[in-house]
This record gives structure tokens, C-alpha cells and sequence, in this order.
């Protein structure tokens, strides 16, 4: 049985409709109603579970906050916020050099490498120098002027993420980083969690005892009485985002726009696998979460991907494929929206990625989508926690 959850806002109550759904397609959005198939209607039922809240257009929210997701829908609380500097190459003053924008994605000649093999190619180029520190200063943030902005780090309502899965809107969200064990370097995932815009919060006030199913809840969280939110911080969450800090933290959000197709990347480093031979390299690991917006009015298809990978150790790789996480996202006008995560290795503790997303409207009209270059920077002086264990 899948479940997913229909909102529909009034003037003072929010609405939740469950719907059981043992086949068909469906899709949710916040501020409409969505078209079924192949539903059983009889099967749906409406129940009052809450009551929106004016959004805050300055300040931060508070831990312990209730909100629904501005784009995905999903129900989630706050946990605590992240100042993160935002690299929006769409704003006026992104770059006062107009010739950035145009050579961002074009390699020195002495890069260019055939990709017209079908399917996933991967290729790797080992140069003896890196490259003019000019031209980096391009492909990364160097011309692009910073904006504060504030970010929240969330649980997901477990109940929503199968929605999320179902309908194809987005991965289940999950934190992962490598743990420090006698053994080696193994990876954790705490599933569940996502990083919020604070524009993307829609607040309500619920009025059930347990408004989020997630196994962290209660385990981060505690009920007080007479308190707005009426949830704050154990002891338990503090600890374990002063013990996961440097995997957890959100610094640089990067977005760029195309032809109506909003792309944002948030990249987050995960740890070092040290070499354990004289004839091994240390091994350094990111994760990205990409999101594509569609921001106009006719649907849009993504095809394929096209991404450079370089390694201040002098490495540049091309990665090219079908789609993304096995999947080609079509964003319409309903559903204008598709978040994923994954993971990227370099044998340097830094280096930068950019590249394009290849789109495909309903009319046939392809063109690049591209994808804003971002850093890739570690943290050598800090230790992976041991695992991502929460005390009871």
C-alpha cells in the first residue's frame, strides 16, 4: 500500500487526505488539487491534522517546528539551522565580467576529449600541471559574490518519504559520511534528513501527540507544555550535532538557471579513507544533493548528464550517461520539481565539478541545462565520529 499526502490549504485549517493506493499514478502538489487514476476512492479519508501558521519573512525558525515542504509536500520538523553562503550566478551581480558566463563550460583545447560513445563513459586525463589558476577562477565561486542565507537541517515524516519514492519527486533523503572503526572506514547513512530553504517552510501547528513518525523524534525531541513550537532540543541532539558537525554542516549552496531549468547543488564532504600502503593514495569523499526546478510553464525532460570532475592532483575525469540515479525526471507545470544525492571520490583532499544536464521538451527541442561549478574541499583537521549511534 502506498500512502501520500494531499493538502489542502483553507483559510485557518490544513487539510490532510490519506490516500491508499494499491496502483495507478498520482501526484501532489501544495496549493491545488491533483488529478487520480486508477484510485479507490472510497479508500479516502480527510482528516483535520493541523492548522498553518504565518510564514516568517525574517528571523529563523525554532527547533521543534512543524512544517510542510514548500515543493515536495512532505511533512517535517526543524532541528536546527545552517548559515550557508549562496552562489547564485542568476543574480545581477553574479559576475561583472559578461565573458565568464559564456566560457564557463568550455575546457582549454588541450581538454577536449571525444564523447559520442553511447550509454555511461567515464575518461581520465592525468596532466603534469594543474591548470591556469585564470581559468579555474571561472568553473568556481571566484567571480560570484556570496549572500547568507539561512538553511535548516529536518527530519522527514517516514510516512511521506514512501510518497516521495512513489511518486518519483525525489530520493529519500539521507545523511552519509564514513565512520572512524578499528577495522577501517565504513559508511554510514542516517536516513530521513534533508536540508531546508527557510523559504521552502510552510509552518502549522499540529494537533495530534505525535505529528512525525521518524525513530529520531523523540530521541532528539521533547514535548513542553505551553511552549510555541511545542517541541524543543534533548541533550541527545545537541550532542550529536556538536559529534557530527563537520559531515553535517552546510556551507555552500550553488544555483544557475537555464532556459527556465533551476539548478541548485549543495555539497557536503564525508571523510578520508586513509592508505594503508606505501603504494595507495588516500581516498577523499563528497556528497552532492542536486535539485531541478522548472520554473516555466511547458514540461521538461532530463536525458542525460555530462559532468567534469577535476582533482588538484592534476586529474580531470568525464562522466557521461542516461539520466540520473537511474531515473529521467520530468518536470511539468504539476510537478515542477526532482531532488537527488549522490557521491563523488577524489585522491586530492580538493578539486571542483561542473558540467550540464541535457533537456528535452515535449516538441522535441533539446538544449543544456547547466550545472554550476561548485568546490570540493575537505576537512583534514577533523576526525570522523566513531558511528552515527543516538543514544536513547
Amino acid at each position: 500500500m502506498a500512502l501520500s499526502i494531499r493538502c489542502l490549504p483553507t483559510s485557518k485549517f490544513l487539510r490532510v487526505s490519506v490516500l491508499a493506493a494499491g496502483s495507478g499514478n498520482f501526484s501532489t502538489s501544495i496549493n491545488r488539487y491533483f488529478s487520480l487514476s486508477s484510485l479507490q476512492w472510497s479508500a479516502i479519508r480527510l482528516a483535520e491534522v493541523g492548522k498553518f501558521e504565518v510564514p516568517k519573512l525574517s528571523g529563523k525558525y525554532d527547533t521543534g517546528q512543524l512544517f510542510l515542504h514548500r515543493v515536495f509536500g512532505y511533512r517535517g520538523v526543524i532541528l536546527f539551522p545552517w548559515i550557508a553562503k549562496v552562489y547564485d550566478r542568476d543574480a545581477p551581480s553574479a559576475s561583472s565580467d559578461s565573458s565568464v558566463e559564456t566560457s564557463t563550460f568550455r575546457d582549454p583545447p588541450e581538454w577536449d576529449d571525444p564523447l559520442a560513445a553511447p550509454g555511461d563513459l567515464l575518461m581520465s586525463k592525468n596532466h603534469g600541471s594543474p591548470p591556469h589558476e585564470e581559468y579555474l577562477g571561472h568553473i568556481t565561486k571566484d567571480h560570484i559574490k556570496g549572500t547568507a542565507h539561512t538553511y535548516y537541517q529536518v527530519l522527514i515524516d517516514s510516512r511521506d518519504c514512501q510518497f516521495l519514492k512513489y511518486t518519483k519527486k525525489a530520493q529519500t533523503e539521507a545523511v552519509t559520511f564514513l565512520g572512524n572503526q578499528e577495522n577501517g572506514r565504513t559508511l554510514y547513512a542516517v536516513p530521513g534528513l534533508d536540508y531546508v530553504a527557510h523559504e521552502d517552510v510552510m509552518p502549522y501547528t499540529a494537533f495530534n501527540e505525535r505529528p512525525i513518525h521518524h525513530e529520531l523524534f523523540y530521541k532528539f525531541l521533547q514535548r513542553v507544555a505551553d511552549k510555541d513550537p511545542p517541541f524543543e532540543a534533548r541533550d541527545t541532539l545537541k550532542a550529536w550535532q556538536k559529534r557530527n558537525h563537520p559531515w553535517l554542516e552546510l556551507s555552500d549552496v550553488h544555483k544557475e538557471t537555464t532556459e527556465g531549468v533551476r539548478v541548485t547543488v549543495i555539497p557536503f564532504y564525508m571523510g578520508c579513507r586513509e592508505a594503508h600502503s606505501p603504494h595507495s593514495n588516500d581516498v577523499f569523499w563528497w556528497r552532492y544533493c542536486i535539485r531541478l526546478e522548472n520554473l516555466g510553464e511547458k514540461a521538461v525532460q532530463l536525458r542525460e548528464r555530462h559532468w567534469r570532475i577535476f582533482s588538484l592532483s592534476g586529474t580531470l575525469e568525464t562522466v557521461r550517461g542516461r539520466g540520473v540515479v537511474g531515473s529521467e525526471p520530468l518536470l511539468t507545470k504539476r510537478d515542477p520539481a526532482f531532488q537527488y544525492s549522490s557521491h563523488v571520490s577524489l585522491q586530492s583532499p580538493s578539486g571542483h565539478m561542473w558540467g550540464t544536464f541535457r533537456m528535452e521538451r515535449a516538441d522535441g527541442y533539446e538544449f543544456e541545462c547547466r550545472i554550476p561549478p561548485f568546490s570540493l574541499e575537505s576537512k583534514q583537521g577533523d576526525s570522523p565520529p566513531p558511528a552515527p549511534a543516538v543514544d536513547s
